[in-house]
């Protein structure tokens, strides 16, 4: 069964250094969906170290959760979040929600 356009939660404005807790969840997908999120439309790598463009963020996504967690948010962290849904029937997408920093 295809996912359902997952429900994000994601903080509209968070201090700098503070932690931010994005989730994105659906429950109509079977298998059991994973989970990826995107910042201003570029994915972000599950291991930040591992990407040269998020190396300066600290943060920690669990795919098979959707919860992506910011340990101690910077400026560079701020801008449009989304999420997809992926399973072996198909994918879906919530909007895109701003983050400030």
């Amino acid at each position: 069964v295809k996912p359902m356009t997952p429900r994000c939660t994601v903080p509209k404005a968070v201090p700098v250094g503070k932690t931010a807790s994005l989730h994105c969840h659906e429950n109509e997908g079977f298998p059991k969906s994973t989970y990826s999120w995107y910042r201003n439309s570029e994915p972000l790598s599950p291991d930040a170290k591992s990407n040269a463009k998020f190396h300066n963020s600290s943060y920690t996504l669990n795919p098979a959760t959707g919860t992506l967690v910011f340990h101690a948010v910077h400026k560079g962290d701020t801008g449009r979040y989304s999420c997809i849904a992926t399973n072996d029937a198909g994918f879906a997408k919530c909007e895109e929600q701003e983050m400030e920093v």
